[in-house]
């Protein structure tokens, strides 16, 4: 059951060509930059310096000086801090970095990272009391806690101060057709979400902002600021595996950190590089996105996500092998179990039953609730539709929901969320709580309101312009690489061309899903071409139809220390 997809070509408007002039760059450059909202010299001088200031300027963050001032002085009075993070790798990664860089300016510090099935997301009551009874006089929420409004007061009545850093959306309830934000009464709430707050880029993810409120400390307590450097690695690594858009500081703070990423001095990191092979290579954001982090993640949702957190902390190299390993043999694991759900979920999807719903409910009691939102994910990319998949946990039903550009799901969860337990998200992505008999309704609420057309359940595929193969060179493919790292909010420039003729294909790897052959587009021109998917369907697709529509990327291939530009085929029709 594949999703419909149509091509769109990006439009603009103004005059790209002239901005190529005055910058020296290739049209198609410029065009690139102009799509992605890059026009003007100020503008492409900015997206093209390579400095990350942006990602060090912390002023404008909410309670930003208020959190600062209770750290230090509980620093300076040697008071216990507990650190309270969440399971995946955005939490991980904000947790070691809050952890690391309070004890760097003097602190006293531990950390806990909720169990995914035993506490849930966040902090919670259980957590709360435990930090009580260690005697800790400072809780420090990352990744969380902008929807504990109830652990903030449990907190504040067992005499405990509470810091609250998140970037998550504020929990609000309607009064009348007033919005009524319920903002946690804690003694600092550092989130970008805030409704008053004054920071101009909105999107960065809990790492960034506990990396943030890092420098603002070292500062106050006249830390070398050197000594937050190398905390960027985990920044960028947390701002990929969270899916945040690459734009903006975003995008700058990433690409510093994955410069220093590979050749990192940190035994955990570099030993997971190694565990994955990729000890020498440029670490990219496909590595991070796809490679390594999955294996952060993994830890998380079968065991304990401080497994993870002990990878970035070790300082043995023997152990943090180790730890990668463990950390790599989980997400083997995990992958098993995934591609076994999604089977599961998508033959549900398919069934008659479901062909009017557009927003899948799917309950699969058996799946392990550790995999949901993945397989929610993948459900959404095969259908086209928003997607929730709803597991047992112990008494409870959880569930994790992916989410289209054109449907608002937290918007959606908010308007039945009587039916919830607990729930909580963004436009993206959700999670949830609820009683088994209540999952009826939820599937039927849910849908009652949705005003998705079957418009909006199309796959859109924008292409950013027709590209004739003679542009493809290594100037206009170095161009194109300055203009990364490449990801969500700052896709992969992606061309199109019509009636292109496919031959010399040949199939190769392993695995048989590489195909290499010689295409010529309509205007002669051959190139070298690949193909990474289902190998053989596409062949049999191009013997059957003498021309061809593809989308591509460009890419430079070196061999014997010769360059050539290699066309990349995504999509073709």
């Amino acid at each position: 059951m594949a999703v419909r997809e149509q091509w769109y070509e990006k439009r603009i408007s103004g005059d790209y060509r002239t901005l190529a002039e005055e910058y020296s760059l290739s049209p198609v450059t410029a065009r690139l930059l102009a799509n992605r909202g890059i026009r003007g010299i100020d503008a492409v001088r900015d997206f093209l310096d390579e400095s990350h200031d942006a990602a060090d300027e912390y002023a404008d963050l909410p309670d930003i000086e208020k959190a600062v001032s209770i750290l230090e002085g509980k620093i300076s009075g040697q008071k216990k801090i507990r650190v309270i993070g969440d399971y995946d790798i955005d939490g991980v990664c904000a947790s070691f970095i809050l952890s690391s860089g309070i004890r760097k300016a003097g602190g006293i510090v531990d950390v806990r990272i909720p169990h995914r099935v035993n506490d849930g997301y966040g902090i919670n009551d259980r957590l709360v009391l435990e930090a009580k009874d260690d005697g800790i006089d400072t809780i420090i929420t990352c990744d969380n806690g902008i929807a504990a409004a109830d652990q903030v007061d449990l907190a504040h009545r067992s005499g405990m101060v509470m810091i609250i850093t998140d970037h998550h959306e504020i929990p609000f309830h309607m009064d009348g057709n007033k919005v009524v934000y319920d903002i946690p009464d804690a003694d600092a709430v550092v989130d970008i979400k805030l409704p008053d707050s004054r920071y101009g880029y909105r999107d960065i993810c809990g790492a960034v902002v506990a990396y943030k409120l890092v420098l603002a400390l070292f500062d106050r307590m006249k830390v070398d600021r050197a000594e937050a450097a190398e905390y960027i690695e985990e920044a960028a690594f947390a701002t990929v595996g969270d899916v945040m858009p690459l734009t903006g500081e975003n995008r700058k703070l990433v690409r510093a950190g994955l410069k220093k990423m590979s050749c990192t001095k940190n035994p955990g990191l570099k030993a997971l590089i190694r565990e994955q092979s990729l000890e020498g290579k440029d670490i990219s954001v496909y590595h991070v996105g796809f490679v390594l982090g999955p294996c952060i993640n993994a830890t998380g949702r079968l065991g304990s996500a401080e497994n993870a957190l002990r990878l970035f902390e070790e300082k043995d190299e023997k152990k943090a092998a180790e730890y990668a390993h463990t950390l790599s043999v989980m997400n083997m694991e995990r992958k098993d179990m995934t591609e076994k759900a999604v089977k599961t979920a998508l033959e549900m999807a398919a069934l008659p039953d479901y062909e009017n719903d557009r927003v899948l409910v799917l309950f699969l009691p058996d799946v392990h609730e550790s995999v949901a939102g993945i397989v929610a994910g993948k459900v959404r990319e095969q259908t086209g539709k928003p997607s929730f998949v709803l597991t047992r946990s112990g008494e409870l039903i959880k569930g994790s929901g992916r989410s289209i550009d054109e449907y608002d799901m937290y918007a959606g969860m908010n308007a039945v969320s009587h039916l919830f337990v607990k729930f909580g998200g963004h436009r993206m992505a959700g999670g949830l709580s609820l009683e088994e008999d209540k999952v009826g309704s939820f599937r039927k609420e849910i849908n009652s309101i949705c005003t998705l057309t079957d418009e909006d359940i199309v796959k859109k595929i924008r292409f950013d312009m027709v590209l004739p193969f003679a542009y493809a060179d290594t100037d206009l493919c170095r161009q194109i690489e300055s203009l990364g790292p490449f990801g969500t909010g700052n896709p992969t420039p992606l061309f199109a061309a019509a009636k292109v003729s496919v031959s010399d294909m040949k199939i190769m790897g392993k695995n048989k899903n590489c195909l290499k052959a010689k295409i010529t587009d309509a205007e002669g021109t051959k190139k070298e071409a690949v193909f990474l998917g289902e190998a053989k369907e596409f062949q049999d697709y191009c013997r059957a139809h003498e021309k061809i529509d593809i989308l591509f990327g460009l890419q430079i291939n070196t061999y014997r220390d010769k360059e050539k530009v290699e066309i990349k085929i995504s999509h073709y029709r």
